[in-house]
C-alpha cells in the first residue's frame, strides 16, 4: 500500500518531470512516464475513468469509487504536471531562447538513455517488431522536418490541437509540444498558460476568464483524445508488447533530429511578443554552427541527462516501480 511520503510525493515529482518535458517541443512526457515506471499504470488509470465507474458512485460510495479510479495516483501525478507546466512554461522557454545548445544537449542525452532503457524491455525481436521500429522512426523523423503552419487562434482549432497534442504527449518519443508547434498553436497555448498564471497572481478576473475559456476548450479536446487513444495503447501493450515497444523506440530515434543541439536557422518568424525567433531549422555538425558551439558543456549536460535516466531506473526498481 502506498503512503503519502515518499510514494505519492515521488509520483508528484514524476508528474513535474512529465509536465516540464511536455512544455518543450521535441521532448515527450510519455517518455518520462515510461522510464520512471508509471506508464502502464497511467494508461490503466485513464481507462478506469469511465461512465460506468462514475455511475456507481452512489451505490459504492465516494471512497470505493475513488479507489476504483486510482484517484490518489491520478491526483498526485496531475498535481505535479500542473505545477510544472505553470512554473516551467516560462523558465523553459527562456532557457531555450538563451541557452538552446545546453538545453537540447541535456534532453538529447536523456532521450538516448531512454532508447537504451526501453530497448532492454523488449524480450524478442521479431520481423514485426523490426517493421514497427522502422515505421516509428520514419514517422517521427518526418514530423521533425515537417514545416510548421500558421493557423488562426480559434476555439475549434484549440480543441483540435488539444485532441492531437495529448495523443503525442502520452506516446514516448513523440512530443505533444512539437505537434502544437507544427499545428501553429504552440505560442497560443503557452501564451494562454502564462496569461492564466498572470491572472492568478494579479487577481484579474477578466484575464482569468479569457484564459480559462481557451484552456477549457483545449482541455476538452485533450480529454477526448486521451480517452480514445489510451484504450488503443492499453490493448497494444496487452497483446503486442514487444511490437509496441519497438514502435515507441522508433518514435524516439526519429525525434533525435529535432533535439539535436546544433541547428542552422533557415527561416524565422515573429512570436507573440514581437520577437524574431527560429521557425524552420536543420541539424548540422558543431563545427558548422554559426556561433560558439559550447561542445564541452554540451557533452557534459548530455552525459548528465543520460545518467539521470539510469538513476530514475534504479530508484524505480528499488521502490518496486510503484
Amino acid at each position: 500500500m502506498r503512503k503519502l511520503f515518499p510514494d505519492y510525493l515521488l509520483i508528484t515529482l514524476k508528474g513535474m518531470a512529465m509536465g516540464a518535458a511536455d512544455v518543450v517541443p521535441g521532448v515527450s512526457g510519455g517518455t518520462i512516464a515510461f522510464i520512471s515506471g508509471i506508464y502502464e499504470e497511467l494508461l490503466d488509470s485513464i481507462n478506469r475513468v469511465n461512465f460506468d465507474t462514475l455511475k456507481n458512485l452512489r451505490k459504492n460510495g465516494l471512497k470505493a469509487t475513488w479507489a476504483a479510479l486510482n484517484g490518489n495516483f491520478l491526483l498526485a501525478l496531475l498535481t505535479g504536471i500542473g505545477i510544472s507546466v505553470l512554473t516551467f512554461s516560462k523558465v523553459i522557454t527562456h532557457l531555450l531562447a538563451t541557452q538552446p545548445i545546453l538545453v537540447w544537449s541535456f534532453f538529447f542525452g536523456l532521450v538516448i538513455a531512454s532508447i537504451v532503457f526501453i530497448w532492454k524491455e523488449i524480450t524478442k525481436w521479431s520481423p514485426k517488431a523490426i517493421v514497427a521500429l522502422s515505421i516509428g522512426t520514419f514517422i517521427s523523423y518526418y514530423i521533425t522536418i515537417a514545416q510548421p503552419t500558421q493557423t488562426p487562434d480559434s476555439l475549434p482549432f484549440l480543441f483540435l490541437s488539444g485532441f492531437l497534442a495529448i495523443i503525442a504527449m502520452i506516446l514516448p518519443g513523440v512530443s505533444g509540444a512539437f505537434i502544437l508547434l507544427l499545428l501553429g498553436s504552440y505560442q497560443s497555448v503557452i501564451g494562454t498558460i502564462n496569461q492564466f498564471r498572470e491572472g492568478l497572481t494579479q487577481l484579474n478576473v477578466e484575464i482569468l476568464a479569457q484564459a480559462l475559456l481557451k484552456l477549457g476548450v483545449f482541455a476538452i479536446g485533450a480529454i477526448l483524445g486521451l480517452k480514445l487513444f489510451s484504450k488503443v495503447l492499453k490493448w497494444m501493450f496487452s497483446h503486442h508488447k514487444n511490437t509496441t515497444l519497438a514502435l515507441l523506440i522508433g518514435f524516439m530515434i526519429g525525434s533525435l533530429n529535432k533535439i539535436w543541439p546544433w541547428k542552422q536557422v533557415l527561416e524565422t518568424r515573429i512570436d507573440s511578443h514581437g520577437k524574431t525567433v527560429p521557425f524552420i531549422e536543420k541539424s548540422i555538425l558543431p563545427q558548422y554552427f554559426n556561433g560558439e558551439p559550447k561542445i564541452a558543456m554540451a557533452i557534459l549536460l548530455a552525459i548528465v541527462g543520460f545518467l539521470i535516466i539510469f538513476i530514475l531506473e534504479k530508484v524505480a526498481v528499488r521502490i518496486g516501480k510503484k
